[in-house]
Protein backbone atom coordinates (compact mmCIF):
# COMPACT_ATOMS: atom_id res chain seq x y z
CA UNK A 1 0.00 0.00 0.00
CA UNK A 2 1.23 3.46 -0.93
CA UNK A 3 0.96 6.69 1.05
CA UNK A 4 0.20 10.10 -0.48
CA UNK A 5 3.99 10.59 -0.69
CA UNK A 6 4.35 7.59 -3.08
CA UNK A 7 6.10 5.43 -0.49
CA UNK A 8 4.83 2.40 1.45
CA UNK A 9 2.45 3.34 4.24
CA UNK A 10 4.53 3.58 7.40
CA UNK A 11 3.13 2.61 10.82
CA UNK A 12 4.90 3.28 14.11
CA UNK A 13 4.24 0.59 16.73
CA UNK A 14 5.10 1.54 20.32
CA UNK A 15 5.10 -1.07 23.08
CA UNK A 16 7.48 -1.95 25.91
CA UNK A 17 6.82 -5.67 25.41
CA UNK A 18 9.01 -7.15 22.67
CA UNK A 19 6.52 -9.98 22.12
CA UNK A 20 3.75 -7.50 21.34
CA UNK A 21 6.00 -5.61 18.94
CA UNK A 22 6.77 -8.84 17.12
CA UNK A 23 3.13 -9.94 16.89
CA UNK A 24 1.83 -6.59 15.65
CA UNK A 25 4.78 -6.17 13.29
CA UNK A 26 4.16 -9.57 11.70
CA UNK A 27 0.41 -8.92 11.26
CA UNK A 28 0.92 -5.53 9.62
CA UNK A 29 3.98 -6.58 7.63
CA UNK A 30 1.98 -9.24 5.79
CA UNK A 31 -0.15 -6.48 4.25
CA UNK A 32 2.77 -4.52 2.84
CA UNK A 33 3.04 -1.83 5.51
CA UNK A 34 6.43 -0.38 6.40
CA UNK A 35 6.75 -1.03 10.15
CA UNK A 36 8.78 1.13 12.57
CA UNK A 37 9.18 -0.25 16.10
CA UNK A 38 9.77 1.61 19.37
CA UNK A 39 10.17 0.11 22.84
CA UNK A 40 9.14 3.18 24.86
CA UNK A 41 7.77 6.71 24.54
CA UNK A 42 11.13 8.47 24.21
CA UNK A 43 12.23 6.13 21.45
CA UNK A 44 8.90 6.66 19.67
CA UNK A 45 9.38 10.44 19.68
CA UNK A 46 12.91 10.02 18.31
CA UNK A 47 11.56 7.78 15.53
CA UNK A 48 9.02 10.48 14.63
CA UNK A 49 11.78 13.08 14.48
CA UNK A 50 13.59 11.14 11.75
CA UNK A 51 10.82 9.34 9.84
CA UNK A 52 7.44 10.41 8.52
CA UNK A 53 4.73 7.99 9.61
CA UNK A 54 1.08 7.64 8.61
CA UNK A 55 -0.32 6.05 11.77
CA UNK A 56 0.78 5.25 15.34
CA UNK A 57 -0.19 2.16 17.36
CA UNK A 58 0.54 3.17 20.94
CA UNK A 59 0.62 1.09 24.13
CA UNK A 60 -1.02 2.75 27.13
CA UNK A 61 1.10 1.55 30.05
CA UNK A 62 4.86 1.96 29.55
CA UNK A 63 7.78 2.99 31.77
CA UNK A 64 8.82 6.65 31.53
CA UNK A 65 6.33 8.50 29.32
CA UNK A 66 3.11 6.51 29.26
CA UNK A 67 0.93 6.36 26.16
CA UNK A 68 -1.24 9.31 27.24
CA UNK A 69 1.78 11.61 27.62
CA UNK A 70 3.29 10.45 24.32
CA UNK A 71 -0.01 11.17 22.55
CA UNK A 72 -0.17 14.64 24.09
CA UNK A 73 3.37 15.35 22.90
CA UNK A 74 2.49 14.15 19.40
CA UNK A 75 -0.61 16.34 19.25
CA UNK A 76 1.38 19.35 20.49
CA UNK A 77 3.61 19.28 17.40
CA UNK A 78 1.90 20.80 14.32
CA UNK A 79 3.83 18.52 11.95
CA UNK A 80 2.54 15.40 13.78
CA UNK A 81 -0.87 16.63 14.89
CA UNK A 82 -2.77 14.94 12.04
CA UNK A 83 -1.23 11.47 12.52
CA UNK A 84 -3.93 9.05 13.75
CA UNK A 85 -3.06 7.44 17.10
CA UNK A 86 -4.69 4.11 17.98
CA UNK A 87 -4.17 3.05 21.58
CA UNK A 88 -3.34 -0.56 22.48
CA UNK A 89 -3.96 -1.94 25.96
CA UNK A 90 -4.67 -5.15 27.82
CA UNK A 91 -6.97 -3.19 30.13
CA UNK A 92 -10.57 -2.99 28.94
CA UNK A 93 -11.25 -0.10 31.32
CA UNK A 94 -13.86 2.44 30.23
CA UNK A 95 -12.08 5.24 32.11
CA UNK A 96 -8.83 4.48 30.26
CA UNK A 97 -10.67 4.44 26.93
CA UNK A 98 -12.25 7.83 27.63
CA UNK A 99 -8.91 9.25 28.73
CA UNK A 100 -7.23 7.90 25.58
CA UNK A 101 -9.78 9.64 23.37
CA UNK A 102 -9.56 12.87 25.38
CA UNK A 103 -5.78 13.18 24.84
CA UNK A 104 -6.20 12.81 21.08
CA UNK A 105 -6.44 9.11 20.30
CA UNK A 106 -8.76 8.13 17.46
CA UNK A 107 -9.43 4.54 18.56
CA UNK A 108 -8.68 1.92 21.22
CA UNK A 109 -7.87 -1.78 20.64
CA UNK A 110 -7.60 -4.27 23.49
CA UNK A 111 -5.06 -7.09 23.82
CA UNK A 112 -4.81 -9.93 22.99
CA UNK A 113 -5.27 -8.71 19.44
CA UNK A 114 -7.93 -10.01 17.15
CA UNK A 115 -6.18 -9.97 13.78
CA UNK A 116 -9.27 -9.02 11.76
CA UNK A 117 -10.31 -6.29 14.21
CA UNK A 118 -6.83 -4.76 14.33
CA UNK A 119 -6.56 -4.65 10.53
CA UNK A 120 -10.06 -3.22 10.20
CA UNK A 121 -9.27 -0.38 12.63
CA UNK A 122 -5.92 0.34 10.96
CA UNK A 123 -7.37 0.43 7.45
CA UNK A 124 -10.33 2.58 8.54
CA UNK A 125 -8.15 5.27 10.10
CA UNK A 126 -5.65 5.21 7.25
CA UNK A 127 -8.55 5.72 4.83
CA UNK A 128 -9.93 8.58 6.93
CA UNK A 129 -6.51 10.21 7.06
CA UNK A 130 -6.10 9.87 3.30
CA UNK A 131 -9.52 11.47 2.77
CA UNK A 132 -8.68 14.36 5.12
CA UNK A 133 -5.33 14.90 3.42
CA UNK A 134 -7.01 14.87 0.01
CA UNK A 135 -9.66 17.37 1.09
CA UNK A 136 -7.03 19.63 2.64
CA UNK A 137 -5.01 19.54 -0.58
CA UNK A 138 -8.11 20.34 -2.63
CA UNK A 139 -8.88 23.27 -0.32
CA UNK A 140 -5.32 24.58 -0.61
CA UNK A 141 -5.42 24.24 -4.40
CA UNK A 142 -8.77 26.03 -4.50
CA UNK A 143 -7.52 28.87 -2.30
CA UNK A 144 -4.37 29.23 -4.37
CA UNK A 145 -6.32 29.32 -7.65
CA UNK A 146 -8.89 31.78 -6.33
CA UNK A 147 -6.09 33.92 -4.90
CA UNK A 148 -4.35 34.08 -8.27
CA UNK A 149 -7.60 34.91 -10.07
CA UNK A 150 -8.54 37.53 -7.49
CA UNK A 151 -5.12 39.22 -7.66
CA UNK A 152 -5.34 39.34 -11.47
CA UNK A 153 -8.89 40.68 -11.29
CA UNK A 154 -7.81 43.32 -8.79
CA UNK A 155 -5.11 44.58 -11.15
CA UNK A 156 -7.43 44.67 -14.15
CA UNK A 157 -10.31 46.22 -12.21
CA UNK A 158 -8.00 48.91 -10.83
CA UNK A 159 -7.01 49.90 -14.35
CA UNK A 160 -10.62 49.73 -15.53
CA UNK A 161 -11.80 51.88 -12.63
CA UNK A 162 -9.23 54.56 -13.40
CA UNK A 163 -10.13 54.58 -17.11
CA UNK A 164 -13.87 54.76 -16.47
CA UNK A 165 -13.36 57.56 -13.95
CA UNK A 166 -11.52 59.57 -16.62
CA UNK A 167 -14.32 58.91 -19.11
CA UNK A 168 -16.91 59.92 -16.54
CA UNK A 169 -15.07 63.16 -15.77
CA UNK A 170 -14.76 63.89 -19.51
CA UNK A 171 -18.47 63.23 -20.04
CA UNK A 172 -19.32 65.74 -17.33
CA UNK A 173 -17.34 68.48 -19.11
CA UNK A 174 -19.18 67.78 -22.40
CA UNK A 175 -22.60 67.90 -20.74
CA UNK A 176 -23.62 64.65 -22.44
CA UNK A 177 -26.29 63.26 -20.12
CA UNK A 178 -26.50 59.87 -21.83
CA UNK A 179 -22.74 59.34 -21.77
CA UNK A 180 -22.61 60.62 -18.19
CA UNK A 181 -25.28 58.09 -17.16
CA UNK A 182 -23.55 55.19 -18.94
CA UNK A 183 -20.12 55.92 -17.48
CA UNK A 184 -21.63 56.42 -14.01
CA UNK A 185 -23.23 52.96 -14.21
CA UNK A 186 -20.00 51.33 -15.39
CA UNK A 187 -18.03 53.15 -12.70
CA UNK A 188 -20.47 52.02 -10.01
CA UNK A 189 -20.32 48.37 -11.18
CA UNK A 190 -16.53 48.49 -11.33
CA UNK A 191 -16.32 49.91 -7.80
CA UNK A 192 -18.57 47.13 -6.52
CA UNK A 193 -16.47 44.41 -8.17
CA UNK A 194 -13.24 46.03 -7.00
CA UNK A 195 -14.56 46.24 -3.43
CA UNK A 196 -15.57 42.57 -3.46
CA UNK A 197 -12.18 41.43 -4.77
CA UNK A 198 -10.33 43.52 -2.15
CA UNK A 199 -12.41 42.11 0.69
CA UNK A 200 -12.20 38.57 -0.70
CA UNK A 201 -8.40 38.81 -0.68
CA UNK A 202 -8.45 40.30 2.82
CA UNK A 203 -10.72 37.50 4.05
CA UNK A 204 -8.48 34.84 2.46
CA UNK A 205 -5.44 36.36 4.16
CA UNK A 206 -7.22 36.41 7.53
CA UNK A 207 -8.31 32.78 7.15
CA UNK A 208 -4.78 31.57 6.36
CA UNK A 209 -3.79 32.45 9.94
CA UNK A 210 -0.56 34.01 8.71
CA UNK A 211 1.66 35.02 11.65
CA UNK A 212 1.10 38.62 12.66
CA UNK A 213 3.91 41.03 13.51
CA UNK A 214 2.70 42.15 16.93
CA UNK A 215 4.40 45.32 18.16
CA UNK A 216 3.54 48.45 20.15
CA UNK A 217 1.32 50.72 18.04
CA UNK A 218 -0.15 54.10 18.95
CA UNK A 219 -3.89 53.56 18.62
CA UNK A 220 -4.82 57.25 18.32
CA UNK A 221 -2.25 57.65 15.56
CA UNK A 222 -3.68 54.65 13.67
CA UNK A 223 -7.19 56.09 14.01
CA UNK A 224 -6.03 59.52 12.78
CA UNK A 225 -4.50 57.95 9.65
CA UNK A 226 -7.77 56.14 8.87
CA UNK A 227 -9.86 59.29 9.49
CA UNK A 228 -7.68 61.21 7.05
CA UNK A 229 -8.03 58.43 4.48
CA UNK A 230 -11.84 58.52 4.66
CA UNK A 231 -12.21 62.29 4.96
CA UNK A 232 -13.03 62.75 1.26
CA UNK A 233 -15.49 59.82 1.25
CA UNK A 234 -17.32 61.34 4.23
CA UNK A 235 -17.28 64.81 2.64
CA UNK A 236 -18.85 63.51 -0.59
CA UNK A 237 -21.64 61.99 1.47
CA UNK A 238 -22.00 65.19 3.53
CA UNK A 239 -21.12 63.34 6.70
CA UNK A 240 -18.94 64.32 9.65
CA UNK A 241 -16.08 62.02 10.60
CA UNK A 242 -15.07 63.03 14.12
CA UNK A 243 -12.09 61.71 16.08
CA UNK A 244 -12.38 62.49 19.78
CA UNK A 245 -8.76 63.17 20.67
CA UNK A 246 -7.06 62.14 23.87
CA UNK A 247 -3.68 61.03 25.17
CA UNK A 248 -1.93 58.43 23.04
CA UNK A 249 -2.38 54.84 24.18
CA UNK A 250 -0.15 52.03 22.91
CA UNK A 251 -1.54 48.60 22.08
CA UNK A 252 0.10 45.38 20.99
CA UNK A 253 -1.02 44.92 17.39
CA UNK A 254 -0.04 44.21 13.80
CA UNK A 255 0.01 47.59 12.01
CA UNK A 256 -1.50 46.31 8.77
CA UNK A 257 -4.17 44.22 10.50
CA UNK A 258 -5.08 47.10 12.83
CA UNK A 259 -5.36 49.48 9.88
CA UNK A 260 -7.67 47.01 8.14
CA UNK A 261 -9.86 46.72 11.24
CA UNK A 262 -10.27 50.48 11.56
CA UNK A 263 -10.78 50.93 7.81
CA UNK A 264 -13.58 48.36 7.71
CA UNK A 265 -15.38 49.81 10.73
CA UNK A 266 -15.23 53.38 9.37
CA UNK A 267 -16.20 52.25 5.88
CA UNK A 268 -19.26 50.41 7.22
CA UNK A 269 -20.27 53.34 9.43
CA UNK A 270 -20.20 55.71 6.44
CA UNK A 271 -21.74 53.21 4.05
CA UNK A 272 -24.82 52.45 6.15
CA UNK A 273 -25.49 55.97 7.49
CA UNK A 274 -27.63 58.60 5.81
CA UNK A 275 -26.03 61.82 4.51
CA UNK A 276 -25.62 64.47 7.17
CA UNK A 277 -24.92 62.00 9.99
CA UNK A 278 -21.82 61.86 12.22
CA UNK A 279 -19.40 59.00 12.82
CA UNK A 280 -17.43 59.32 16.07
CA UNK A 281 -14.19 57.52 16.92
CA UNK A 282 -12.58 57.50 20.32
CA UNK A 283 -9.79 55.70 22.16
CA UNK A 284 -9.87 55.01 25.90
CA UNK A 285 -7.30 53.25 28.12
CA UNK A 286 -8.57 49.87 29.32
CA UNK A 287 -8.65 49.12 33.04
CA UNK A 288 -6.56 45.95 32.62
CA UNK A 289 -4.09 47.62 30.24
CA UNK A 290 -4.24 48.24 26.54
CA UNK A 291 -7.04 50.29 25.05
CA UNK A 292 -10.56 50.25 23.67
CA UNK A 293 -11.38 51.72 20.27
CA UNK A 294 -14.96 53.00 19.91
CA UNK A 295 -16.57 53.51 16.49
CA UNK A 296 -20.06 54.99 16.84
CA UNK A 297 -22.46 55.77 14.01
CA UNK A 298 -25.98 57.18 13.63
CA UNK A 299 -27.12 54.55 11.17
CA UNK A 300 -30.09 52.15 11.28
CA UNK A 301 -28.55 49.91 13.94
CA UNK A 302 -28.93 46.14 14.13
CA UNK A 303 -31.79 43.83 14.99
CA UNK A 304 -31.27 40.94 17.39
CA UNK A 305 -31.18 38.60 14.40
CA UNK A 306 -28.52 40.79 12.78
CA UNK A 307 -26.37 40.68 15.90
CA UNK A 308 -26.47 36.88 15.99
CA UNK A 309 -25.17 36.66 12.41
CA UNK A 310 -23.09 39.79 11.82
CA UNK A 311 -19.63 38.17 12.02
CA UNK A 312 -20.37 35.36 9.54
CA UNK A 313 -18.84 35.44 6.07
CA UNK A 314 -20.98 36.74 3.20
CA UNK A 315 -23.82 37.48 5.59
CA UNK A 316 -26.21 40.21 4.41
CA UNK A 317 -27.90 42.05 7.27
CA UNK A 318 -31.10 44.08 7.36
CA UNK A 319 -29.37 47.44 6.74
CA UNK A 320 -28.48 48.47 3.19
CA UNK A 321 -25.93 51.01 1.94
CA UNK A 322 -27.63 54.38 1.71
CA UNK A 323 -25.91 55.69 -1.43
CA UNK A 324 -25.56 52.54 -3.53
CA UNK A 325 -22.12 51.67 -2.11
CA UNK A 326 -20.89 48.09 -2.65
CA UNK A 327 -21.38 45.61 0.18
CA UNK A 328 -19.88 42.12 0.18
CA UNK A 329 -20.88 40.81 3.61
CA UNK A 330 -17.20 40.18 4.41
CA UNK A 331 -16.16 43.32 6.29
CA UNK A 332 -17.26 42.40 9.81
CA UNK A 333 -16.09 38.81 9.38
CA UNK A 334 -12.61 40.10 8.54
CA UNK A 335 -12.66 42.53 11.49
CA UNK A 336 -13.61 39.72 13.89
CA UNK A 337 -10.87 37.38 12.64
CA UNK A 338 -8.15 40.02 12.79
CA UNK A 339 -9.13 41.36 16.23
CA UNK A 340 -9.10 37.89 17.76
CA UNK A 341 -5.81 37.05 15.99
CA UNK A 342 -4.26 40.04 17.77
CA UNK A 343 -5.53 38.79 21.14
CA UNK A 344 -8.34 41.34 21.32
CA UNK A 345 -12.10 41.33 21.72
CA UNK A 346 -14.86 42.77 19.54
CA UNK A 347 -18.31 43.81 20.75
CA UNK A 348 -21.28 45.58 19.20
CA UNK A 349 -23.79 47.69 21.11
CA UNK A 350 -26.86 48.49 19.06
CA UNK A 351 -30.61 48.75 18.97
CA UNK A 352 -32.48 48.86 15.70
CA UNK A 353 -33.14 52.45 14.65
CA UNK A 354 -30.61 53.91 17.10
CA UNK A 355 -27.21 53.46 15.47
CA UNK A 356 -24.40 51.11 16.43
CA UNK A 357 -21.22 51.25 18.48
CA UNK A 358 -18.37 48.82 17.85
CA UNK A 359 -15.87 48.34 20.67
CA UNK A 360 -12.45 46.86 19.87
CA UNK A 361 -10.39 45.94 22.95
CA UNK A 362 -6.67 45.33 22.37
CA UNK A 363 -3.98 44.31 24.88
CA UNK A 364 -1.17 46.62 25.89
CA UNK A 365 2.51 46.05 24.99
CA UNK A 366 3.23 44.72 28.49
CA UNK A 367 1.12 41.63 27.71
CA UNK A 368 3.85 40.51 25.31
CA UNK A 369 6.22 39.65 28.14
CA UNK A 370 3.73 37.43 29.94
Amino acid sequence: MKSEYNRPIRILVVDDQETNLKVVGEILGQFGFDIVLAGDGDQALRRLEHQAVDLVLLDVLMPGHDGFEVCRLIRAQPRWADIPVIFLSAADDKDLIVRALEVGGVDYVTKPFNRAELMSRVRTHLALKAARDHLRQLAEDKDELLGILAHDLKNHLGGMQMSVQLLHDRAATHHDERLDRITANVLHSTEQMFSFVREFLANSAAERDAPLNLQPVGLNQAVAAAVQQYAETARRKEMTLLQETGPEVAVLADREALSQVIDNLISNAIKFSEPGKTVRLGVEPAVAGGAVLRVQDEGPGFSEDDKSRMFRRYCRLSARPTAGEPSTGLGLSIVSKLVHAMGGELHCQSAQGHGATFLVSLPGPAIRAS
